[in-house]
């Protein structure tokens, strides 16, 4: 029997694209996703698998917009083109590097070309275009679990009514079903954010959105539960309570009174009170609902790949995601180190990296088995190690991170110290009984709301809290004997109110990552749903309307294509 066991949570998601731009936002972001990042993952897990370890250690979450764009012909269509472009690109980018009589870059050149060669004969052929079936053939087989997440990651604390989040949250189960062919068993919270049961007021308030007055909300577990999800991932910071939470709280005062809504009701641990991220725990009033466990993103291992000054992809002699060669955008360049800007990146040696990457997995691997062994030592108990990352990071952000990821895999194969899991698997053996209170919070920066609720993303949630209150009070009026007219609008309409509530928007803007795209995104949708309610409103008091009505309705479904199984009624109480 091993000491305990280890899993890799692997967060898998992008915002919707399809028809919403191509570049550089939109749909080649999913297309670089598919090709840098999950084929190059599914390849690695279906290796890992034909060796035969039944359980293989991933913990894969795909969110349901994401499966729903990864299953759309749209988008296959696309994926294609896209691979086909960047093999004619690194073609002539050869033939340039040939005729001015540089060789290594040439051959460079040569290796993306026939990298892209083989994602798409993969894609065209093994896969048959169908990336969430290869994922569910290894789950079927017992040798990974796939978790499910919210319909449009919207980061369900700051959304103003719990019908709105049991939407997302049902919605998601009824996409994953419909993908995977089964009821998932856990979930990733987005963004990691999580909200207790307690009397709630909206941050705008003041200005008449959302409630403006104390609503008892029930907490996120309490939704998890009712959806039939038996545990979620919470960051590390709110598992010690709520001292650690608090940066940013005194630059904005939304912030601050939903921080003094949480405290009033939050009842502070005793001093010594600990608890271990390597067990889960159970949350909420169990006597009311059916428990639902959370586990813990573990501190010291997360350290070896996100942090920028130890983390692994930082290394010199890994391929630089920020420079590029135009056109086609392949990259020839490594790291070279943390300080070199772009003038000082030295050219890429492939030939190079599987050492590091064998030397670096060792050392991940030697520390999974020191964190365990010390747990272990002192308790006497089989605990896992939870780690939790963006799907992206492997591949698309550190191009050599499926490579490593595969040899830590292999290598937990042979440790008698750890052994690979998953959460759902772990969760049978742990059973967990110890109630553990959390206090609100994100794994964004700060570990509260403030990436998500601040100046820059405030007027968003004007919006969203306006059409969650008009889809709510449509929902309440449909009937049996509500025409297929107004049924059929009604659900376009809980499409675009899905797409506006999606967290991704406030990030972008936040970060200003994509901050007019983001910004543009949140327009579009709040617009076509406003258009789409006046039309319900038409069609309740004239029992029609015009053309032109029907002709948007039918560019909104064509444009916002998913959900197909969507229902109205998930925003009743």
């Amino acid at each position: 029997m091993p000491k305990g066991y280890f899993t890799f949570v692997l967060h898998s998601h992008l915002p919707y694209v399809i028809s919403h731009g191509q570049w550089p936002h939109g749909m080649d972001w999913l297309n670089e996703a598919a090709a840098e990042t999950y084929l190059p993952l599914i390849e690695v897990f279906q290796q890992v698998a034909a060796a035969g370890r039944d359980n293989i250690g991933v913990t894969i979450g795909v969110t349901p917009v994401l499966a729903e764009q990864l299953a759309d012909e749209r988008f296959k269509a696309s994926f294609v083109t896209y691979l086909g472009q960047k093999i004619v690109s690194a073609e002539e980018n050869r033939v340039e590097f040939e005729r001015v009589g540089d060789s290594y870059k040439a051959s460079l050149a040569a290796n993306w070309r026939d990298f892209y060669s083989r994602t798409r004969d993969s894609f065209a052929g093994p896969l048959e275009g169908d990336i969430p079936g290869a994922l569910r053939k290894l789950q079927d087989e017992g040798k990974i679990e796939i978790i499910t997440c919210a319909a449009t990651h919207g980061y369900l604390p700051l959304l103003g009514r719990d019908e709105c989040i049991k939407a997302q949250l049902m919605q998601g189960k009824a996409t994953y079903r419909r993908h995977f062919g089964r009821d998932p068993v856990g979930t990733w919270l987005p963004e990691c954010a999580y909200r207790p049961s307690y009397d709630w007021i909206s941050p705008l308030a003041e200005e008449g959105y959302g409630p403006v007055k104390p609503i008892r909300r029930k907490g996120i577990e309490q939704l998890v539960s009712e959806a039939g999800i038996r545990y979620f991932i919470i960051d590390s910071h709110l598992l010690k309570g709520g001292k650690a939470i608090g940066v940013y709280m005194d630059r904005f005062e939304a912030l601050q009174r939903l921080w003094k809504q949480f405290e009033q009701s939050y009842e502070p641990r005793p001093e010594d009170t600990e608890y271990t991220p390597y067990m889960p725990y159970l949350v909420g009033d169990i006597s009311h609902q059916d428990p639902v466990a959370f586990y813990t993103r573990d501190p010291k291992s997360g350290l070896q790949v996100w942090s920028g000054e130890w983390g692994y992809p930082g290394d010199g002699m890994f391929l630089d995601f920020h420079k590029k060669h135009y056109p086609g955008g392949h990259r020839y360049w490594r790291v070279t180190s943390a300080k070199a800007d772009l003038a000082d990146k030295q050219v890429y040696e492939p030939q190079r990296v599987p050492g590091i990457m064998d030397s670096q997995s060792s050392h991940f691997v030697s520390l999974l088995e020191e964190i365990i062994g010390q747990y272990h030592s002192a308790t006497g108990r089989n605990g896992m190690i939870t780690a939790p990352y963006d799907t992206e990071l492997f591949g698309h952000w550190w191009f050599e991170g499926p490579g490593w990821l595969g040899r830590v895999l292999e290598k937990l194969r042979a440790s008698s110290v750890v052994h690979p899991s998953s959460c759902g698997a772990f969760l049978d053996q742990a059973r967990p009984k110890t109630v553990v209170g959390l206090p609100e919070g994100s794994w964004g920066e700060g570990g509260f709301h403030y990436i998500w609720l601040n100046d820059w993303t405030k007027w968003t949630w004007r919006h969203v809290y306006e059409a969650e209150d008009k889809m709510c009070a449509v929902a309440g009026k449909l009937t049996e004997g509500t025409t297929e007219q107004i049924y059929r609008v009604a659900c376009q309409l809980g499409r675009e109110l899905l797409l506006l509530e999606s967290s991704d928007w406030q990030f972008l803007i936040s970060t200003w990552s994509a901050r007019d795209y983001a910004e543009a995104r949140v327009v579009r949708h709040w617009e076509n749903f406003m258009r789409l309610h006046q039309m319900i409103g038409r069609l309740e008091q004239q029992g029609s309307t015009d053309d032109a009505d029907w002709h948007f309705l039918e560019q909104c479904e064509e444009s916002d294509r998913i959900f197909s199984d969507l229902k109205p009624s998930l925003w009743l109480p």
